[in-house]
């Protein structure tokens, strides 16, 4: 599991008082205190982390590894390993994880739906061999 793994550091910082429109890509980590309006999408191929905290709103799609949520998010959301939802997330979208750690009092308006399923390898049909 992703929480066994030594985590990327947070790099990247969007401030609270500060407003981006449009597509953000990353890669390792980012925090965001302010508001963006658009796809916040993590670097395929290395581990990344992702932190909305309690002062941020997201409209838009959130993918990253591991997705840390204190915020307000419009829009759905992708965890490829882990969801941490801290007390004050509030999710207005379908939410995607294969780990999700929910606190009391963080609300989802959506769908939830496990992907570690999806990774589990169907094992070949075993055939005995028999005399005729």
């Amino acid at each position: 599991m992703f929480g066994k793994k030594k985590q990327p550091p947070i790099k990247s910082l969007i401030a609270e008082g500060t407003a981006i429109e449009g597509n953000l890509k990353f890669s390792d980590g980012l925090r965001v205190d302010g508001t963006v309006i658009g796809e916040i999408r993590a670097k395929e191929g290395s581990p990344s982390i992702l932190v909305i905290s309690e002062f941020a709103t997201v409209t838009g799609l959130i993918h990253a590894d591991h997705v840390i949520i204190n915020g307000h998010v419009r829009g759905p959301v992708h965890a490829s390993e882990l969801l941490e939802l801290q007390p004050k997330a509030k999710i207005e979208g379908d939410v995607a994880y294969k780990a999700l750690e929910m606190h009391q009092g963080a609300v989802i308006f959506g769908q939830l739906r496990s992907t570690a399923h999806q990774e589990v390898e169907e094992k070949p049909v075993l055939k005995l061999a028999t005399n005729n």
